[in-house]
């Protein structure tokens, strides 16, 4: 570093062979939110970057975005919400840069020209559990890719052929509406709960592609309850929401696996609606069931947020305000 001033220097990197959009981002989000994170000037000029601040500043921010050089070299997508994770990583590990989204966790999805990658160690951790065990029961708050990275590594095994169809279910279960006011028939009524599954799946697979896969019956979307009776055998099987699966509903469900089937079971604790929230399974399988092989689970929690950056402290807030009514009671 040259000094040209008494407390402000500037520091060239090299960005050599990294996607110059990606790593300024759009509209130089990127840059924009690393200046204003470390109140440091970024410019990207050719194939260097060229930082000038205080010194101490300066220290605090050349690490990261030496890293994120590294992603935009190879090609790892990531947006100006990714560059302030990081940097709320980084500070909390002191100084050691993270990379959560290591090749062999990378997911390229044909068609659609996306690669989904783990961006914080929760997700890494979540998605390893799934490359490793035959069923994963993810538990965390809105927001942290539990169901969005159940579906890649869903589609993904479809894909490879690990497996011959998906099958996605969650539980039909009222959040202050009764399904019986509203209108259609029962399919109509059911689809409101299972839109979620549908938005994954679109982010992953061309329309066209989706529409013959339900059609052949090789992708399958459906209420917890049309489950019962089946065996689901050469499938990858995702239950969405399931806290708000009976404990009765979880034995059946999990009693359904069948031959080189994989298990991927998500859900928030903090977001149940059945009438007896003790009642949930989630809370049920999450006693019983650690410990066993073969099983794994896996807590992510604010931290691993990926949605808007409001979402996490949206999230802090109620979890304050739970403990204040906890310790009041």
């Amino acid at each position: 570093m040259a000094e040209t001033g008494t407390t402000i220097v500037e520091h060239r990197l090299d960005a050599e062979g990294a996607d110059h959009l990606l790593l300024a981002g759009v509209n130089d989000a990127n840059i924009q939110e690393l200046a204003q994170r470390y109140g440091i000037r970024v410019v990207l000029r050719g194939d260097h970057l060229i930082l000038s601040g205080e010194v101490e500043r300066l220290e605090q921010a050349v690490p990261l975005i030496q890293h994120l050089i590294e992603l935009a070299r190879l090609r790892a997508p990531f947006d100006s919400s990714d560059v302030a994770r990081l940097a709320d990583q980084f500070e909390r590990q002191g100084g050691e840069v993270p990379v959560p989204g290591q090749a062999e966790l990378r997911i390229a999805l044909p068609g659609t020209r996306k690669v989904v990658t783990p961006k914080s160690a929760g997700q890494s951790t979540y998605l390893k559990a799934i490359r490793d065990h035959d069923i994963v029961i993810g538990i965390g708050p809105a927001g942290t890719g539990k169901t969005y990275l159940a579906v890649a590594a869903a589609v993904d095994a479809l894909y490879r052929k690990r497996v011959r169809r998906i099958i996605l279910a969650r539980p039909a279960v009222e959040a202050g509406e009764n399904l019986g006011f509203l209108p259609g028939d029962l399919q109509e009524k059911v689809d409101p709960y299972l839109r979620p599954l549908y938005d994954a799946l679109e982010d992953m697979m061309p329309s066209d592609r989706i529409q013959r896969a339900l059609e052949e019956r090789t992708i399958e979307i459906a209420p917890l309850a049309y489950m019962r009776g089946r065996t689901l055998s050469d499938a990858f099987v995702i239950l969405d929401e399931a806290q708000n699966a009976t404990t009765a509903q979880m034995k059946m469900f999990l009693t359904r696996l069948g031959v080189n089937s994989q298990v991927v079971i998500t859900g928030d604790k903090t977001q149940i609606d059945l009438p007896a929230p003790q009642g949930s399974g989630l809370l049920q399988v999450e006693r019983i069931l650690s410990g066993i092989d073969g099983i794994a689970l896996v807590y992510l929690d604010g931290t691993d947020v990926i949605r808007h950056r409001l979402v996490k402290d949206i999230i802090r807030a109620y979890a304050q305000a739970d403990t204040i009514e906890e310790d009041e009671a």
